[in-house]
């Protein structure tokens, strides 16, 4: 089964945003404080704990051996997908006999498997490559 992994390069970027979320809302949050602004001043504490949580997520994407899936299509056997094996989720893969034959292609947006005639993928709705 083909699952989608994002890049290394898309994920550190990632990470560094969000530290620069981080720093927005630690600067966010004195400066509403400061100013006596109460309840705004939480606001920053938000930027703060959604940077770091997603700044964590980035930074494993880019620097760990097992992605978790977004863009990238690479085979199950190369890298499994951690959130397939945490929920259970089947892992299909084409019959031999018809990739043999080149009946079977994948869609470049989700990785389903398509036969070669079809023109819209079964899984996402969007139109094949011909």
């Amino acid at each position: 089964m083909k699952s989608i992994k994002p890049g290394r390069g898309p994920s550190m970027m990632g990470g560094v945003m969000n530290i620069a979320a981080v720093i927005f809302g630690i600067f966010w949050t004195i400066t509403a404080s400061s100013m006596g602004a109460g309840v705004f001043s939480l606001f920053g504490l938000v930027f703060i704990a959604i940077g770091i949580v997603q700044a964590v997520y980035n930074f494993k994407n880019a620097t760990g051996e097992q992605r978790y899936s977004a863009y990238d299509i690479v085979e199950s056997h190369e890298e499994p997908d951690p959130l397939n094996e945490r929920f259970g989720e089947a892992q299909s893969e084409p019959s031999p006999d018809s990739a043999k034959r080149g009946e079977s292609r994948y869609c470049p947006y989700c990785g389903a498997a398509a036969a070669s005639d079809h023109v819209y993928c079964s899984r996402c709705g969007k139109k094949l490559p011909q």
